[in-house]
């Protein structure tokens, strides 16, 4: 029998808690409820959840916190939930490792749609699984990026990068000098009617450029006006 996957919710309003417990375990999730951020910390060590729904204004520490604390220590996915619709606060919540944002109220089937596809970049290969051999790799002058088993090598190190980081800069990666509209990179990456700003690109490429500085034989590039490009000289 397969597992559950495990949902970890956060809501200080506990009616849209369960609310939401309600919408996915009708699509067979396992959840778990908790309405202030110390709960959450304590939940994500015991439930250790596939996935955390985390709403950003709690009593005590704030969701902004929490996920600052969680992706200090784990890369398990985490959707912000806030009624908050300021540019400012989605940017915040994804520069500090949110994998998606989600403005209240919400539809519950986007919701469920959401974390679905959130989950779908996180699944591991199952031990008794054969494996196909059907290696998605691409390989520059001290730069790794390998979309089988979700790895970067950068000079020869390893570099911790959440999915959507990966797939983005995989995705500009295999198609050198093509340049992305913001719009064609989040069509591409996130694989769904993004409801939000195309700045979520921007911050994707700040945040893979701190971690991978430009080579002299390539580099990732901004198209002013456009979008971005992974430019490889000679």
């Amino acid at each position: 029998m397969v597992a559950k996957q495990k949902i970890l919710i956060v809501d200080d309003d506990v009616n849209i808690a369960e609310l939401i417990s309600l919408y996915l375990t009708k699509e067979c999730f396992d959840t778990k409820t908790v309405n202030d951020g110390e709960e959450a910390l304590m939940a994500f060590e015991q439930y250790a959840p596939n996935l955390i729904l985390l709403d950003l204004m709690l009593p005590g520490i704030d969701g902004y916190q929490v996920c600052r604390e969680i992706r200090s220590k784990s890369d398990t996915p985490i959707i912000m939930l806030s009624a908050k619709g300021e540019i400012f606060d989605k940017v915040l919540g994804l520069e500090l490792g949110a994998d998606d944002y989600i403005m209240k109220p919400f539809d519950s089937k986007e919701l469920v749609a959401r974390v679905k596809a959130v989950l779908r970049r996180y699944q591991p290969v199952a031990k008794n699984e054969p494996v196909t051999v059907n290696i998605k790799c691409v390989e520059y002058p001290g730069l790794v990026v390998n979309l089988s088993n979700y790895s970067v090598l950068y000079n020869g190190q390893p570099v911790d990068m959440p999915p959507k980081e990966l797939e983005l800069l995989y995705f500009l990666a295999s198609s050198p000098n093509q340049v992305f509209t913001r719009e064609q990179l989040l069509d591409h990456i996130w694989g769904y009617e993004y409801i939000g700003d195309t700045r979520t690109v921007d911050v994707h490429v700040k945040r893979l450029r701190e971690k991978i500085k430009d080579n002299a034989s390539w580099s990732l590039a901004t198209v002013w006006g456009i979008g971005y490009k992974f430019e490889v000289n000679g």
